[in-house]
């Protein structure tokens, strides 16, 4: 093998790993946009949770680990 392919095939490798980087870098951009969505997705429904617990307890009705399981279960 001579200099000349060996460069070349230097080159192409380099080439591969550019384009595979990229390709990598764009999947990790578009995962920490999903990632982003997906926490402020769970902190809306904490925050409904709260305000459903909320108005549970203040309607008298049975919230958190105080409810009683029917006999049947």
């Amino acid at each position: 093998m001579d200099a000349s392919s060996r460069i070349e095939a230097l080159e192409f490798k380099c080439a591969f790993l550019e384009r595979s980087t990229q390709e990598l870098s764009d999947v990790l951009a578009r995962q920490q946009l999903e990632l982003q969505q997906a926490r402020a997705r769970i902190d809306d429904l904490a925050r409904q949770l709260e305000a459903l617990d909320a108005a549970m307890e203040g309607a008298g009705g049975p919230t958190g680990p105080r409810v009683e399981v029917p006999p049947h279960y």
